[in-house]
């Protein structure tokens, strides 16, 4: 048994009992960091949350340019990873536009180097954001010595509101400008008062109309363009229109320049309270009025000196002024005159002294006589007093009053008389005429012989009835081969009544006879047509039509019937070409070499007889048929139509050479002729060109045309195959050597050509090659 001293035992004790109370306290300390970790996560988790959902994203850019942001940030410029550097904030699609994304960087260097805070706004690349940056040094806790941290802020609603407010500001702006510049340039003086009538602003023509010296000082001496300001003046009127709320108007004298004018004052109250107004120049209107009233005296001093009678009468139908030739006529003295008698008492008056036409039922013929003052229109009519004849008009005024105007017209009618006796003497002398003659006159017919009667068959009570124009011409119809063509007698009267023209026509009649009508206009303003039968010239003419239309019957037939034997010969054509493709192709066993030599030279010819047979049905065909019209890129198709031929040209080691200007361009019209033009001048350039030989292709053009040129260095052709190089079927039969082989594709070329309202044209002579030239407008 150990034996502890006591001494060591309460030692031993107390440092267990230390090591315990350490223990315990180490625990206690641990739960609580626990727990305050835990706390300050919460917090942490809390404060991300706040920062991720803040309308402000927070960048830092660190001394050595490195860049720390959340992803959000980048979601907002569009960028596809978080920027490292601040080099990454714009892309070639997304980030900054490149000139905000520079000035950033400047932005941020000022605040790295001297601390200064600033404010900028910045535009998203590709979208409509707009971005308000804040930016200052980085305070300490964000542990970014020599950083710069970056407030980010959505303003793309706000920045659409302040440009639509600043839009509408400037449409404002302009406005207001253009207001302001109207009532400058307005050449009427305009000012604007305030609610306690003391003008506030003028404009350049009131100034100069006061003589003032400026806007400014005319308004700080309240010069008044109306003198009198008191009670009745212009402040009087505007005081009005500001109470009652009611634009008001009044005419007043001023001296302006000098001169004394009259003036009408507007004054139009505004909401403000205040009045605006204006002046307008009314001297002229006032001298007007005058000089209409001097007219009118002077009007009545001429028709005093009339031979007519006139009488005016009032809208109160009382007699307000009559001519003396009018006392005359009908016995009125002056005394009684004077009292201003009424209508009913002028007729009544007129009856008395036996001035008036004799009438069973004078109160109604007094009272249809009394409906002149509302007449719509003036009324006319004639009175026949004993011996005398008056022409009377009556001529609703304005002012519904009435003038009456009485003309003597005795000596007329006996003018007239005498003019119906030579009318009869006139048509004595066309009776005997042996053409057809007829006088139009008013638009109706006046005067016709007996030879125009038989030529047209009219009975003699349709033309006593002196029938109109109209009439004639709609009875004439159903006599002629067209009964439209008697529309022409109609157009030629006209011509020679209203236009005095003298103008000729032919008509034919249903019964084969054909006259030629000519119309002669006559002194008097009337119209005089003649009828001359022209039947035996026109049956000769017609045999001669007849005998050009069997000569053009015959050129049709000619045609249908090549175009016929062109279908036909497609036929056997077509059996020959596969029988003989079977055969070169072995189905009916191995042939020899002279064989397969045979069979090809027939293929050869079969594809030549094709070429002819469809060149024939094209030429045939064309003619006269539709085109398609659509725009058409020339130089592609005329390289295309060089593809085709250059087969035929390397066979004979012929060079084909493409020229293209680059100024062909488009043309509208039919591709596919137009191609065909192009192929068949080069099928026809290098068919006549020896081997070894050069076919040239030149395109170019202008606003106007493209040009399409065709050359070779063959051996040209004679005068006479140029001159027939463009004929249809023109049998040239078979060239002889060194000479070119005249086909169809010529014909068919101008044939298209021509159709495209186009131009084309051959040049050549022997030795010297061949040059066609095709010119195509632009539309």
């Amino acid at each position: 048994m150990i034996e502890i001293p006591q001494a060591a035992a309460v030692l031993a004790g107390a440092v267990v009992a230390l090591l315990v109370f350490g223990a315990t306290w180490v625990l206690y300390a641990g739960l609580r960091a626990r727990a305050e970790a835990a706390e300050m996560a919460d917090d942490n988790a809390r404060l991300g949350a706040l920062v991720g959902g803040s309308p402000a994203q927070a960048m830092v850019v660190r001394a050595d340019g490195r860049v720390e942001a959340p992803r959000r940030f980048a979601d907002w410029l569009g960028l596809e990873r978080l920027p490292r550097e601040l080099t990454e904030l714009t892309s070639a699609d997304a980030g900054l536009v490149p000139e905000d994304a520079e000035a950033l960087t400047v932005h941020v260097t000022a605040a790295q180097r001297a601390g200064r805070p600033f404010t900028l706004s910045v535009r998203a690349r590709g979208s409509d954001r707009a971005l308000l940056v804040v930016g200052e040094k980085a305070p300490d806790a964000v542990r970014a010595p020599g950083g710069v941290v970056l407030w980010f802020l959505d303003a793309t609603e706000s920045q659409s509101e302040i440009n639509r407010l600043q839009r509408d500001a400037t449409r404002l702006r302009a406005a207001f400008d253009a207001l302001t510049a109207l009532i400058e340039a307005a050449p009427m003086p305009m000012w604007y008062r305030g609610s306690d009538l003391r003008l506030l602003m003028v404009n350049t023509a009131y100034v100069r109309a006061v003589e003032g010296k400026d806007g400014e000082d005319t308004v700080a001496r309240g010069l008044e363009l109306v003198e009198g300001a008191g009670l009745g003046g212009p402040l009087a009127n505007a005081a009005i229109a500001r109470d009652t709320g009611e634009p008001q108007t009044v005419a007043m004298p001023a001296t302006i320049g000098g001169a004394r004018r009259m003036l009408r004052l507007h004054d139009v109250p505004l909401p403000t309270g205040g009045v605006a107004g204006f002046a307008i120049d009314i001297e002229e209107l006032e001298q007007l009025r005058g000089g209409l009233k001097r007219f009118g005296e002077a009007q009545r001093a001429m028709l005093d000196r009339l031979s007519a009678g006139v009488a005016q009468f009032g809208p109160d139908h009382a007699l307000s002024f009559c001519n003396q030739p009018f006392r005359r006529m009908f016995a009125m003295k002056n005394e009684w005159l004077a009292d201003r008698p009424e209508f009913d008492r002028v007729l009544e008056r007129m009856r008395e002294a036996n001035r008036l036409p004799e009438m069973r039922d004078f109160p109604a013929w007094k009272a249809e006589r009394r409906e002149w003052f509302v007449a719509p229109d003036a009324v006319e009519e004639t009175w026949t007093v004993g011996g005398t004849h008056l022409r009377v008009v009556a001529q609703p005024m304005p002012d519904a009053g009435l003038l009456l105007i009485f003309e003597d017209r005795t000596q007329q009618f006996e003018l007239q008389r005498e003019h119906g006796e030579m009318q009869q003497v006139r048509t004595a002398t066309l009776e005997s005429l042996a053409e057809a003659v007829a006088v139009f006159g008013k638009g109706r017919l006046q005067l016709w012989n007996r030879k125009f009667r038989q030529v047209w068959g009219f009975d003699e009570v349709f033309l006593d009835a002196h029938p109109q124009i109209t009439s004639l011409v709609k009875a004439a119809g159903p006599r002629l081969t067209n009964p439209a063509r008697a529309e022409v007698i109609g157009d030629l009267v006209r011509l020679a009544a209203q236009d005095r023209q003298q103008r000729g026509s032919s008509i034919a009649f249903a019964d084969g006879r054909h006259f030629d009508v000519t119309a002669v206009p006559l002194p008097d303003g009337n119209a005089l047509v003649t009828m001359l039968d022209t039947t035996d010239h026109h049956r000769a003419e017609r045999a001669l039509r007849d005998r050009n239309e069997a000569l053009e019957a015959a050129d049709r037939v000619r045609t249908a019937f090549v175009a016929s034997m062109s279908y036909e010969l497609r036929t056997p054509l077509t059996s020959i070409k596969g029988f003989t493709e079977m055969l070169h192709g072995g189905f009916a066993g191995p042939l020899s070499d002279s064989g397969v030599e045979y069979t090809e030279a027939i293929l050869v010819s079969v594809d030549r007889l094709g070429n002819l047979i469809d060149d024939v049905l094209d030429l045939t065909q064309s003619e006269g048929a539709p085109l398609e019209r659509r725009p058409v890129d020339l130089e592609m198709i005329a390289h295309g139509a060089a593809e085709a031929v250059a087969p035929l040209a390397k066979a004979k080691a012929i060079e084909l050479v493409v020229e293209d200007a680059g100024t062909a361009g488009t043309v509208t019209g039919d591709p596919r002729r137009l191609r065909q033009v192009i192929e068949h001048l080069l099928r026809h350039a290098v068919g006549a060109t020896p081997e070894g030989g050069r076919v040239l292709l030149h395109l170019d053009g202008n606003a106007g045309v493209a040009r399409v040129i065709v050359s070779d260095d063959g051996p040209g052709m004679r005068p006479d195959q140029v001159a027939k190089a463009f004929d249809r079927f023109a049998q040239h039969g078979i060239a002889r050597s060194g000479e070119r082989a005249l086909g169809l594709g010529l014909p068919l070329a101008k044939q298209f050509v021509q159709a495209h309202g186009g131009r084309i044209e051959l040049i050549s002579e022997p030795g010297e090659g061949t040059l066609v030239t095709v010119e195509l407008p632009r539309k």
